[in-house]
C-alpha cells in the first residue's frame, strides 16, 4: 500500500479561507478517490496561513480490474441471415474482441449485441495526477484572486506544490499564465524560525518534518497549543482568561507556530465601559482580555463583558518567542491609541444625552424606497404600541398598568436606534444597543428601557440569548415586523441563496421570542401582520395588499414548520397536522403562535408514550366518513344538528351521549390550552365509537335514506371537529 502527500505553498492565506478548504477537502477527495475505485485507509487535511495539504494512507498501487459490458448497435443491424455485418465487425474490433465474443440480448428499445470487455487498472499514479490539480482549482471561496499575467484565480498566489506518492514525485503542474508551479518535494519552514526549505523524502515524514521547522500543520494541535498558553499566561497574571470561539479559531489560523505574549494598556482605560475594550481588543486587534481571577459567570461573549477587566491583553505571535518584549511592545502602542480614540468618542457621546441624537436618524438612510432610520423607529414605536395594546387585553392590564407599560416601550422603541449616530458606534458598529444602553442610563433612563435599547436586537443568531424583559422583547418584535413588512413589501422576498436583509433570521427571532418567555408573550400575529401590511400599502399604494400579505403568511409558516421540525424535533407529518393545509389552520397558527407550538409538542408527547395510538383509528375513520357530509368544521354541539328521533340502533344514542358530554371538555381545552383532558375523553369515547361502526349495533352510515344517512355523518362531523381542536388527524402517519 502507498501514501501520497499533496501540500500547496501560498502566500498568507485568510484565516476563513482556510477553515472552508479543509472543510471542502475533507468531504470531496474521499468521494473522488471513490469514484475512481480507489480505497484508503486513511485521509488527513491539514492547513496553515501558508499551505494546505492531505497525507492518505494505505492507497493501492492501481485500480482494481473490471469487466464492462458494453452496448453495441441493434441486432437487426448486426447481423443479416444470421452472419454478422459490417456494423457487427466494427463494433467487434472497436472493442478489440473476436466476433464470436458478441451477444445478443434483449432490451426495452428490442434486442441488441452486447460485449464483455476486461479492462485493466489504471495505475494510482496516473490517476492522482489527473485529480490533483482539480482538487487545488475546485477550492471554492470569497474574493479569489489572479495574479502573474494568467487567468487562474485562487485565494492567495500558490508559491510552490509538492505531490509525493511513496518517495516518488508525481510531474503535476499549475499553469497560470507565462508562470508555471511545478511539484517537487521541498516546502517552506517558518518565515522567522525556520526560513531555509524543509525536504520531505515521503509522504508519512511530514508531520514531523515540518514540526522540526516550526511549522504545525494540524490545526487542532495549534488551537490547543493556543489555549493552553492563553490559560497559562492569564494565571502567571493572577487572571482568568475568556476563550472567544469565533477569536480562537481566527487565531488558529493565523499562526503557524503560535506563541502567548503579554501586553499591558494605561489602567486609566479601565474606566471605559468593559464592552468597549473587549470589543477593540477581541474584534479590532484579535487580542484575549484578562479578568481578574475568579470572576463570575465569566462571558465568551465580548459585547457581554461584565466580568472585572485588568489592564493586561494576550496576543498569539507567528514569531520568534525571544522577541516577545518587542512584539508586545508593538501591539502596546497600537492598542493604546485605540482606546485612546475610544476614550474619545466616549466622552464626547456623554456630552450630551440619547434622545438629542434622533434628529440625526434622519440623514441615515434604512433602505432607498423606505426612507431614514428615523422613519423606520416612528414605525417601529408605533407597531410596538399595537403589541403592547394586545398583551394588556391578554392579560387583563388595568388602566395603570397599560400606562406604564407603553410609556417604556414608547421611550425604548423611540431611542433604540439612536446610538447609531453617535461617534463611539461609528467607530465600532458591533457596539449597536451596547452604547444605547450605556448612554440611556448617563441620560437618567430607567434600567429597563435601557437595557430594552441593547436587548431589542437579540437575539442576533441561533443559539444566542433572548431579551429578557418585556420592553425589549415588544421592541424587538416590532423591529423584526417592520423590517419584514417593509422589504416583503417592496418585493425583495429573500432566495435560496440570497437574504441580504436576514428575514429568515428575523422571522425565526419573532418565533423564539414568543415561544421561549417565561411568561407567555400571546401576540396575534395575523392581525399584527394585516395592520402593518395596511399601513404599508397606505405609503406605497402600488403595493397589492392581499399579494403581500399572502406571502408574509406562507413565509411565517414555511418558519414555524422549519422551527418545530428542526429545533423542537417534531415528526413532520405532527407539523402538517397541527398546521394543516387549509386556512383554518394557517389562521389559527398565526393568530396563536404558543398554541400551534404547545398543540405540536404535545403530539409528539402522546406518540412517544402511545396515547396517540389508541385514539387514532377512531378519529381517522371518523374523519375519512365525515368528509362525505357538509357539516361546518367549527361545529362541536350535537343538539340541534343530530336529530335522535332518527336513531335506530342503540350505538348512534351512545355515540351521541358521549359527544354532548365531549363538548365542555373540548371548549375547556381550546380555552387553557389543555390538550391532555381533550386526549383523555377521545380515549374514553373511542370503544363508543368502535361499538358504532362494528359491534353487535354497529350501522350503515350511507344509509339509503337521506335523512339517516345526514344525522349519522353530522355523528361522525362532530367527533371529528372535537378533534381537529387539537390537529388534523387524516394528516398524521399511522406509527
Amino acid at each position: 500500500m502507498s501514501s501520497f502527500l499533496l501540500e500547496v505553498g501560498t502566500e498568507e492565506l485568510p484565516a476563513s479561507f482556510v477553515d472552508d478548504a479543509i472543510q471542502q477537502w475533507r468531504s470531496r477527495i474521499p468521494k473522488s478517490l471513490q469514484e475512481y475505485s480507489l480505497t484508503t485507509e486513511e485521509i488527513t487535511i491539514y492547513g496553515t496561513p501558508r499551505r494546505l495539504a492531505v497525507l492518505i494512507k494505505g492507497l493501492p498501487i492501481k485500480q482494481p480490474d473490471r469487466v464492462e459490458e458494453i452496448k453495441g448497435p441493434p441486432a437487426q443491424a448486426a447481423f443479416k441471415d444470421g452472419k454478422p455485418t459490417k456494423a457487427a465487425e466494427g463494433f467487434a474490433r472497436k472493442q478489440g474482441v473476436e466476433l464470436d465474443n458478441l451477444e445478443i440480448r434483449p432490451t426495452d428499445k428490442g434486442e441488441f449485441v452486447f460485449v464483455k470487455v476486461s479492462i485493466s487498472g489504471r495505475s494510482t499514479a496516473e490517476i492522482l495526477t489527473q485529480l490533483v490539480p482539480q482538487w487545488i482549482l475546485g477550492l471554492e471561496g470569497k474574493r479569489l484572486m489572479r495574479w502573474g499575467d494568467g487567468e487562474l484565480k485562487f485565494s492567495r498566489p500558490i508559491a510552490w506544490l509538492i505531490a509525493l506518492l511513496d518517495q516518488a514525485v508525481l510531474p503535476i503542474e499549475i499553469v497560470n499564465g507565462s508562470e508555471t508551479i511545478k511539484s517537487d518535494r521541498i516546502s517552506l519552514g517558518h518565515r522567522v524560525l525556520h526560513p531555509e526549505p524543509v525536504t520531505i523524502s515521503q509522504p508519512d515524514d511530514y508531520v514531523t518534518n515540518l514540526r522540526s521547522a516550526f511549522i504545525e500543520v494540524e490545526p487542532d494541535q495549534r488551537q490547543a497549543r493556543i489555549q493552553e498558553q492563553v490559560k497559562s499566561t492569564a494565571q502567571q497574571l493572577a487572571g482568568d482568561v475568556a476563550i472567544y470561539p469565533e477569536l480562537l479559531a481566527e487565531v488558529t489560523n493565523l499562526v503557524e507556530w503560535p506563541s502567548a505574549v503579554v501586553g499591558k494598556f494605561d489602567p486609566e482605560f479601565l474606566s471605559l465601559p468593559p464592552e468597549v475594550i473587549t470589543t477593540v481588543m477581541v474584534t479590532h486587534q484579535r487580542y484575549f482580555p484578562i479578568f481578574k481571577a475568579g470572576s463570575d459567570h465569566l462571558s465568551t461573549n465580548q459585547t457581554d463583558a461584565t466580568n472585572t477587566l485588568l489592564p493586561y491583553f494576550i496576543t498569539v505571535s507567528n514569531g520568534d518567542p525571544a522577541k516577545s518584549n518587542i512584539i508586545a511592545a508593538g501591539n502596546e502602542r497600537v492598542i493604546r491609541a485605540r482606546l485612546a480614540d475610544a476614550q474619545f468618542f466616549y466622552k464626547a457621546d456623554l456630552a450630551k444625552p440619547l434622545e438629542s441624537y434622533l434628529p440625526q436618524l434622519e440623514k441615515v438612510t434604512f433602505q432607498e424606497d423606505l426612507g431614514s432610520v428615523r422613519a423606520k423607529v416612528d414605525r417601529i414605536v408605533k407597531i410596538a404600541q399595537q403589541i403592547t395594546y394586545q398583551l394588556g387585553e391578554k392579560r387583563n392590564w388595568n388602566e395603570h398598568e397599560l400606562f406604564f407599560c407603553l410609556s417604556d416601550v414608547n421611550e425604548a422603541a423611540s431611542l433604540c436606534k439612536a446610538d447609531l449616530v453617535t461617534q463611539m458606534v461609528y467607530e465600532f458598529p458591533e457596539l449597536q444597543g451596547v452604547m444605547g444602553h450605556k448612554y440611556a442610563l448617563a441620560s437618567g433612563k430607567l434600567e429597563i428601557v435601557a437595557t430594552a435599547i441593547e436587548e431589542h436586537y437579540l437575539p442576533r443568531g441561533a443559539g444566542d440569548r433572548l431579551p429578557s424583559n418585556l420592553v425589549g422583547q415588544v421592541v424587538g418584535l416590532a423591529d423584526r415586523l417592520d423590517t419584514l413588512v417593509s422589504i416583503f413589501g417592496l418585493g425583495m422576498l429573500p432566495t435560496g441563496s440570497s437574504d441580504p436583509f436576514a428575514l429568515r433570521r428575523g422571522a425565526n427571532a419573532v418565533i423564539n421570542i414568543t415561544w421561549t418567555q417565561k411568561k407567555e408573550l400571546a401576540i396575534n400575529l395575523h392581525s399584527l401582520l394585516e395592520q402593518i401590511a395596511a399601513d404599508f400599502v397606505t405609503s406605497h399604494p402600488k403595493t397589492n395588499l392581499q399579494e403581500l400579505l399572502q406571502q408574509l403568511k406562507e413565509f411565517f409558516l414555511q418558519r414555524i414548520r422549519s422551527q418545530l421540525q428542526e429545533d423542537r424535533a417534531i415528526d413532520y407529518d405532527l407539523v402538517n397536522a397541527v398546521l394543516g393545509d387549509d386556512a383554518e389552520y394557517s389562521e389559527r397558527a398565526l393568530k396563536d403562535l404558543l398554541d400551534v407550538r404547545d398543540r405540536a409538542l404535545f403530539l409528539q408527547t402522546i406518540r412517544t408514550n402511545g396515547t396517540l395510538d389508541k385514539i387514532y383509528e377512531t378519529v381517522n375513520r371518523s374523519t375519512r366518513l365525515a368528509a362525505q357530509g357538509d357539516l361546518d368544521t367549527t361545529q362541536l354541539n350535537p343538539e340541534g344538528l343530530v336529530d335522535p328521533e332518527l336513531f335506530q340502533k342503540s350505538s348512534e344514542q351512545a355515540f351521541y351521549d358521549a359527544l354532548v358530554q365531549l363538548v365542555p371538555q373540548t371548549e375547556a381545552a381550546q380555552q387553557h390550552r389543555n390538550y391532555q383532558q381533550l386526549v383523555e375523553a377521545l380515549s374514553q369515547i373511542a370503544p363508543t365509537v368502535s361499538s358504532f361502526f362494528d359491534g353487535s349495533e354497529s350501522v350503515l352510515v350511507m344509509d339509503a335514506d337521506l335523512d339517516i344517512r345526514r344525522n349519522r355523518l353530522n355523528l361522525l362531523g362532530l367527533l371529528r371537529n372535537h378533534a381537529r381542536v387539537l390537529a388534523d388527524f387524516g394528516a398524521i402517519v399511522k406509527a
